[in-house]
């Protein structure tokens, strides 16, 4: 008799696949606890046919606890894998999430930049942990940031609005051309390479000294059409370095042909009104204040900033130059205009910060 209650089987149970998907799931999880990884395992070994002490072996646990989850899945799904209300002293942090968005959205305490889990446990009477479970709840990282700018302009509908209908809608047969400068590029010379760590991983290294040779100055156009770049590097970037490197650029074009120039708001784009007279071709268009972001050659300078300047080493502004210049005939090998997707383009309205959340 003990040998076949030791052999005895669990009944079958039927997993339907939508939930065997999530059963699968959570047993594979690393953020899940231990409790629910433990009872996601025992029904996906009831489902194989196990039996219960067989179960109870492989799980280090008793039998009636294998019966009481399968019966518990058996009569309300997945639900009732889930912890039941308990008796006893009500929960002193149910309003948690809402009393950490707004300790958050206040100053932090004097002397400190910015609220962590501690400071706010401190602030609101509470332990570390229940904190750091609300913030994981709720999505909020304390510690990654992201930056915003918003245009006080009273001109950013007109502006805006021009400048977003060339990249949609260009005039017939003119050339579009967003304009700008990256300025103070350094000559950094370190010595880089990859280094083996203590877990055997290879990892980008660069060595901790440094020598500065130098800056040099970026102007660079690209052609809304096609996506190319046009660039020159300069020692300084004054108004006559500007008004030259525009009598270059617009050289590739006929005088008969339009060309309109996207500018940000920078001292030595503007007051160029002799320039424009003799070169009645050649429209500028300026983004609103505080909104260089509608720029599009903004986009091609972070990407030459990650895939060009991060990492290189140049023994002098020559070098640099030439660097520069080599990145640029590649990337116009393969370049390809960008699209505009922005739906909503706003001045001065930022969604979706606390103070929003809370009401």
């Amino acid at each position: 008799m003990y040998y076949l209650w030791c052999m005895r089987k669990a009944p079958e149970i039927e997993i339907n696949p939508k939930d065997l998907a999530i059963l699968t799931k959570r047993v594979k999880s690393h953020t899940e606890s231990m409790q629910v990884i433990e009872r996601a395992r025992i029904l996906l070994f009831c489902h194989e046919g196990k039996g219960v002490n067989e179960i109870a072996t492989l799980m280090q646990t008793y039998p009636n606890k294998i019966i009481e989850w399968r019966d518990r899945y058996q009569s309300q799904g997945l639900a009732g894998l889930d912890d039941r209300p308990r008796s006893g002293k009500p929960k002193e942090y149910i309003d948690l999430p809402a009393k950490m968005l707004k300790t958050i959205s206040s100053s932090p305490p004097k002397g400190y930049g910015r609220w962590d889990a501690v400071l706010i446990a401190k602030e609101l009477c509470c332990s570390p942990d229940s904190v750091w479970r609300a913030l994981k709840k709720g999505g909020i990282s304390l510690a990654r940031k992201r930056s915003w700018c918003i245009s006080t302009d009273i001109e950013f509908v007109p502006k805006a609005a021009d400048i977003v209908g060339l990249y949609l809608d260009p005039p017939m047969k003119a050339i579009v051309i967003c304009v700008d400068e990256k300025p103070r590029i350094q000559a950094l010379e370190r010595k880089t390479g990859y280094i083996q760590t203590r877990d055997g991983k290879l990892q980008r290294a660069y060595q901790s000294t440094y020598k500065r040779n130098g800056t040099l100055n970026l102007f660079a156009a690209l052609n809304v059409a096609t996506g190319s770049i046009t660039a020159k590097t300069t020692k300084y970037k004054t108004r006559e370095d500007f008004i030259k490197y525009l009598h270059e650029l617009i050289a590739e074009y006929s005088k008969d042909q339009d060309i309109h120039v996207i500018l940000d708001n920078y001292s030595t784009h503007k007051k160029n009104q002799t320039w424009l007279v003799n070169n009645p071709n050649v429209h500028f268009h300026f983004t609103p204040t505080s909104a260089s972001w509608l720029n599009q050659v903004e986009i091609w300078f972070g990407i030459f900033s990650r895939k060009s300047l991060e990492g290189s080493s140049h023994a002098s502004t020559e070098a640099l130059s030439e660097h520069i210049m080599a990145y640029v005939e590649n990337y116009n090998t393969a370049s390809k205009p960008f699209i505009w997707r922005k739906r909503e383009v706003r001045g001065s309205q930022l969604k979706n910060n606390i103070v929003n959340l809370l009401n």
